[in-house]
């Protein structure tokens, strides 16, 4: 017999004090926004920025503050979207999950156990999830859980994930069902959207880790079941995809989180996000007292990416021309510092990247000149409409 979930030492709540600190940080009337498994794959892809580390630890939602801060952001999905993606989801789950086990290679939906996860608040869904997994290894055979409620410790706070299905095998396996409203044309969909799913799946993966590891005979698949509409119809069709290396990235990038009462413990007395009291420039102060490390890839993955770019250019910080640009500008951070450099005027000559810098300078001044004499050696000869005549 396996330990009980439910005695099993969970993630560590955030202590009462912190939980105040947020409750400010956020606004008093403001509920908190939950976190996903999308945000936190998001977050682990950038574990360096506090910005987002705050404020998604706090629950801030950041859409509203991004439309009060001026810089709107458009990144979500839309209406339709989603109640596309909500319909075809209940036809993969009609009828006890028929469809979605046929998909995983069972002819015989009867025999599949798909057991109550109704509790009261994520904490007691949790609970009664992680009960369910364990009885379902337990009793053998197949067990479909629909939408169940993982939860996982980030810098330092929990985190409640929802995933669209997780199936047991007889053999004890947990098996992690992504369902997305994109195309899987010629048994191939976007590489971009795979990449995403994959990404968000290894979240789930990582959460349901936690919970096997407390539970005897119990194992987590590294590969996923991804369920797509075949071709332009809305019939359901499968991909297994291997995780692993999402996995590997995310549980890594997780751990370098900086500590969300690190991060609050830095802010000045009576710094908040609060949408409701206060103005756009409050908002932009109270912003502005946590780092950020804005990269081009943060537009399609975080709301204030807008607010945030604006601020890394006016700034000229070099972060705004993508991480691999960065990367290779060492100590140079700053867009006057680089081109300082390439002119010669600044930096160290033993620096490699200065020193790469300078020859570039000096490529491109030679190219310009070399633009430069082809007028003027046309203007010496014979002109065009006189060669015409």
């Amino acid at each position: 017999m396996s330990e009980s979930p439910d005695s099993a030492p969970p993630p560590k709540a955030p202590t009462t004090a912190l939980r105040q600190r947020l409750a400010e940080l956020r606004g008093p009337s403001a509920q908190p926004h939950p976190l996903d498994a999308r945000a936190l794959a998001a977050l682990a892809a950038n574990p360096g920025c506090r910005r987002r580390a705050l404020l998604d630890g706090a629950g801030v939602d950041k859409s509203a503050l991004a439309e009060a801060l001026g810089s709107p952001s458009g990144f979500g999905q839309s209406q339709f979207a989603f109640m596309r993606g909500n319909a075809f989801e209940a036809r993969v789950k009609a009828d006890g999950g028929k469809e979605l086990m046929r998909l995983l290679g069972l002819d015989d939906p009867g025999r599949v156990r798909v057991p109550d996860l109704t509790a009261p608040g994520p904490q007691g869904r949790a609970a009664r999830t992680a009960l369910a997994l364990r009885e379902a290894v337990e009793a053998g055979g197949f067990t479909l859980l629909d939408h169940p409620m993982l939860v996982l410790e980030v810098a330092g706070s929990p985190a409640y994930l929802e995933p669209d299905a997780v199936v047991v095998h007889p053999d004890g396996r947990w098996t992690v069902v992504e369902i997305k409203s994109f195309p899987m044309v010629d048994a191939s969909a976007d590489a971009a959207k795979v990449g995403a799913a994959a990404r968000q799946a290894a979240v789930y993966v990582l959460a349901l880790e936690h919970v096997a590891g407390r539970t005897a005979g119990a194992s987590v698949a590294h590969s996923v079941l991804l369920v797509c509409p075949k071709d332009f119809s809305n019939l359901p069709t499968a991909s297994v995809v291997d995780v692993r290396k999402q996995l590997s990235v995310t549980r890594r990038q997780l751990a370098r989180l900086a500590r969300v009462e690190d991060i609050a413990a830095a802010l000045p007395e009576g710094v908040t996000f609060d949408v409701a009291a206060c103005s756009a420039a409050e908002l932009t102060a109270a912003v502005e007292q946590v780092p950020h490390a804005y990269a081009p890839e943060c537009l399609a993955a975080c709301e204030l990416a807008f607010h945030c770019r604006e601020r890394a250019r006016l700034a000229g910080a070099v972060e705004a021309l993508g991480r691999s640009v960065r990367g290779e500008l060492g100590g140079l951070t700053t867009i006057g510092e680089v081109l300082a450099a390439a002119r010669g005027e600044a930096g160290d000559p033993d620096d490699p990247a200065v020193a790469a810098l300078r020859r570039a300078g000096a490529l491109r001044a030679e190219a310009l000149s070399a633009a430069g004499s082809v007028p003027a050696a046309r203007t010496a000869g014979p002109r065009e409409d006189a060669v015409c005549r």
